[in-house]
């Protein structure tokens, strides 16, 4: 190795976190990379600890009109995510940022407290019309910055108070803390929730997604989200062919046995960035399966590690696509899962009397 050869990042540097390396954003003008300063003794380097800053938004409500997602709008309380998912699909956003998707994602979290707030003017809006205000669709809503930070409660305190519908998507059981408001709205028929369970297996889960908690704490998650009234779906997200594949009927009873009344499942994903994080997390943590998993993936993205194609990119497409599509049909026709939850209603939505108005005198 040279001297300007990038060095590998210790083991202990980064301690319950995903990936494995902090290589520059593609949108970044100098390279960033670990590289020995010439002397011959040690260098001590701190670990990655997680940095959050905040953010004051401009807007709150994402618009997207993908065809692959049933929901057109949605609300990001944070950028990155700590959860440290070494497959998480929206690493490549951390770019737009100037930061890597590799450990920057996890660790350096920008916050935006103010959110809540906008978030509120926008609904109060002459032509807004509401629709299922979706949040986890990019990073999750309850990673464990929000234990402190709590914007994501604040943002279902404003969509309670509108009755507006809601769905979220989540791997943390910090949910549990929000049932007050979550199961009022579940009762109006305005709120449900996805919890995200890839494994059963408690020691990958650790690996894949260091700072999520274990498999047994989600299903105890659903339980309580179940005897709560709120309506709750399983989520196999992603599938990782070769690796996860074979829990899909073991996993949907689990979910089914918590309380869970409906599934989906979301085939692994490796744009941009992901695809090299994720192969090196494969040939440091299961270098056995590691041909195998990527053979398995190209066979499904036409020879590529991902194709982005519309209708396709969710799922895949070949023989392995097609059985996987088909165990998880015949897996929850036996096990009664529907495929999606009850649709939320729209026709309570009622801005509420803000301050100042003058009816709010009486």
């Amino acid at each position: 190795m040279s001297e300007h050869d990038p060095l590998p990042i210790d083991t202990n540097r980064r301690r319950a976190r995903g990936a494995q390396s902090n290589h520059s954003g593609r949108f970044e003008r100098l390279v960033r990379e670990e590289t020995h300063d010439g002397w011959d003794g040690p260098e001590d380097r701190a670990a990655f600890r997680t940095f959050v800053t905040t953010e004051r938004p401009r807007s709150a409500i994402t618009r997207n009109t993908s065809p692959d997602v049933p929901f057109d709008r949605s609300v990001n309380p944070y950028r990155g995510c700590e959860h440290g998912c070494i497959y998480c699909f929206a690493r490549p956003s951390h770019a737009y940022l100037g930061f890597s998707p590799g450990l920057d994602f996890e660790t350096r979290l920008i916050a935006r407290p103010g959110i809540a707030k906008v978030l509120e003017q926008e609904l109060r809006a002459r032509r807004y019309r509401p629709a299922p205000m979706a949040f986890g669709t990019n990073t999750d809503p309850y990673q464990p910055v929000e234990k402190t930070h709590e914007i994501t409660r604040n943002c279902l305190k404003v969509l309670r108070d509108f009755n507006h519908p809601v769905a979220i998507v989540t791997k943390g059981t910090l949910i549990e803390r929000d049932l007050d408001i979550l199961s009022d709205m579940a009762a109006k028929g305005l709120a449900h929730v996805g919890i995200s369970v890839t494994t059963l297996d408690a020691g990958l889960s650790r690996a894949m997604e260091p700072r999520v908690p274990p498999p047994a704490r989600r299903l105890a998650t659903i339980s309580a989200l179940a005897q709560a009234g709120v309506p709750v779906r399983v989520m196999m997200a992603p599938v990782v062919p070769a690796l996860t594949d074979h829990e899909i009927e073991g996993l949907l009873t689990a979910a089914r046995d918590a309380g869970a009344t409906a599934a989906s499942w979301i085939m692994l994903r490796l744009p941009r960035e992901v695809s090299p994080l994720f192969q090196d997390w494969l040939q440091a943590h299961r270098p056995d399966r590691a041909a195998r998993v990527m053979a398995r993936l190209r066979e499904m993205h036409g020879g590529q590690d991902y194709s982005p194609d519309w209708g396709k990119r969710m799922r895949g497409e070949g023989h392995h696509a097609q059985m996987i599509a088909h165990r998880f049909r015949l897996a929850m026709r036996r096990l009664g899962l529907s495929e999606a939850l009850p649709p939320l209603r729209r026709d309570l939505f009622a801005p509420p009397l803000a301050c100042g108005d003058q009816l709010a005198l009486f």
